[in-house]
């Protein structure tokens, strides 16, 4: 983590308070990044690359509406490497240069009629169903990390307020974290309902729990792709999630412009 964060360092004089993570498909907002720096993450100590199509596996800094940021462009996930702590050194790095809110993106499966694909929904919660925590192991007592807050409420008002005011459909919902690498069942949507979660995906929650133990301030936000498995009778498969993403992130990417400012 030290090396990481002292390699980032070493790239660039700003001080950023802000880091964005983008999902499959969202890396169009690195275009909107002035005087941006990249950073592979194979020059990063400790930072893993991820092996998905659609993640660019890049730390990119520099200025989204004039505010300081950091945005790792791709992330890996549980499924690749079966440790659900594999975002730990990063986010410990991100901290390390002086982060303290997290903004988290990905691409999800809507359980909800009324969120379509290229939606955008906002995470008020999440269930963890994979089985999986990223601070098992961990050793001290800050283990028991507190996730009653999880997803912090000033920052979701303040992004309620940006949509409404640039007309922006924001849905808002729960999340659930299933491990994948493969699409649920239609049985596994149908419970996933019943336990009140509104859509699904493979990312994001481990990352929650892991900035919220380093004392990180989080937002998380969905482009829904699909509509989960058995909903429309279609399969499902990653060349939609990537063809849909990109749809929904445009609505995301308004929405983060004007809401970054604000935070």
């Amino acid at each position: 983590m030290e090396k990481a964060a002292a390699t980032i360092r070493t790239r660039t004089d700003l001080a950023p308070r802000i880091a964005l993570v983008l999902g499959s498909g969202l890396g169009g907002l690195t275009d909107l990044i002035e005087d941006a720096v990249t950073i592979s993450y194979g020059d990063l100590d400790g930072f893993p690359a991820s092996t998905v199509s659609g993640h660019q596996g890049a730390l990119v800094i520099g200025s989204l509406a004039g505010v300081p940021v950091v945005v790792m462009a791709g992330r890996s996930h549980y499924y690749e490497h079966g440790r659900a702590d594999v975002m730990r050194a990063p986010l410990e790095a991100l901290k390390a240069i002086g982060i303290e809110t997290l903004i988290l993106t990905n691409s999800a499966g809507s359980l909800l009629a009324e969120v379509q694909p290229g939606s955008v929904m906002m995470i008020e919660d999440h269930l963890n169903l994979s089985g999986a925590n990223p601070l098992i192991g961990e050793p001290t007592d800050r283990r028991f990390t507190g996730m009653t807050t999880a997803y912090d409420e000033t920052i979701r008002q303040t992004a309620r307020a940006v949509a409404e005011e640039r007309g922006l459909a924001l849905h808002a919902g729960v999340y659930a974290w299933f491990s994948g690498p493969s699409f649920e069942t239609p049985a596994e949507i149908r419970m996933a309902k019943i336990l009140g979660a509104d859509a699904v995906g493979m990312s994001t929650v481990p990352e929650v729990i892991l900035a919220r133990f380093l004392g990180l301030r989080v937002a998380a936000f969905s482009v829904v792709t699909n509509m989960g498995a058995g909903i429309t009778g279609q399969e499902l498969s990653h060349e939609e999630t990537k063809e849909m993403a990109p749809k929904g992130g445009a609505i995301l990417s308004d929405l983060l412009v004007a809401l970054v400012p604000r935070l």
